[in-house]
């Protein structure tokens, strides 16, 4: 959907995840072979990822409203609940680094909760965001300055959204 960079580190795991589906066409590449096989899924697998990926939708969709954007995520609570059940290790290396990895490194769950700890250790996890638009909800990373980015990409669907609100403004 967009032209930007993928997000940093895990976060771009979480990202491919939301994108998965395309809201304006409805094409969910989780039910698809190759789209499972990108994130290890089986088929059974297919909707406990689905209900993950909507969770963290919300949650970036959350963080617009970090950056003063008036968008009210669906599901509360639903990506804590989701990842309860996501245990993490502690691991530390030769030099006392210490990292979180996910317990079951082939569950999905854990994994994305690795890349949301390590995220919000550097500082990155309140800059992925989805687009506010609401035919598209895409996932992005925000590298503006301020972090006030609202739409995944300023060519469609900002544009967009700045021709409805000057339409808005004719008609008034």
């Amino acid at each position: 959907m967009n032209d930007r960079a993928p997000a940093p580190g895990g976060l771009a795991l979480i990202e491919s995840l939301v994108n998965t589906l395309d809201i304006e066409t409805g094409a969910d590449s989780l039910d698809t072979a190759d789209g499972r096989d990108a994130f290890g899924l089986t088929v059974e697998d297919v909707a406990a990822a689905k209900e993950l990926r909507e969770a963290l939708r919300a949650a970036c969709l959350a963080h617009g409203g970090h950056a003063g954007h008036g968008v009210a995520p669906d599901g509360a609570g639903a990506l804590d609940r989701l990842l309860a059940h996501a245990p993490l290790l502690v691991g530390v290396d030769s030099a006392g680094t210490a990292t979180l990895r996910p317990a079951d490194p082939a569950a999905l769950a854990s994994r994305v909760a690795a890349a949301i700890a390590a995220a919000v250790a550097e500082g990155t996890w309140l800059r992925l965001k989805a687009c506010e638009a609401a035919d598209c909800r895409w996932a992005y990373y925000d590298r503006s300055p301020a972090g006030r980015s609202r739409w995944c990409t300023m060519a469609v669907c900002g544009s967009r959204a700045k021709m409805r609100a000057y339409r808005a403004r004719r008609t008034v």
